[in-house]
């Protein structure tokens, strides 16, 4: 299994039509947990899948998306209040 690191994804997208197709496509990669916020445990092959799907969409004069690199002591120095902290699917296959 694919080492995965947590990132915390947030955007800033005027366009509605752009803002919309960034959200869908994030939402195939991570958690949708604030306004424009995500939170994504990917592999280094995701990061760059999310990287080239994104680049697809965006407006680089116009739109602004940031990824946060959470190192896994620095996660677990989060501090949650009102719902549960960040916490990678597991899938088991039989």
């Amino acid at each position: 299994m694919a080492k995965t690191v947590l990132y915390l994804v947030a955007y800033d997208i005027s366009d509605d039509r752009r803002r919309t197709k960034v959200h869908q496509i994030l939402c195939g990669f991570g958690q949708w947990t604030q306004y424009s916020i995500f939170e994504c445990f990917l592999s280094d092959r995701e990061m760059v899948a999310l990287r080239g799907r994104l680049d697809e969409v965006l407006d680089s004069q116009e739109d602004n998306v940031r990824f946060y690199h959470i190192c896994h002591p620095c996660q677990e120095k989060a501090e949650t209040v009102g719902s549960e902290p960040p916490a990678e699917d597991m899938v088991y296959l039989l």
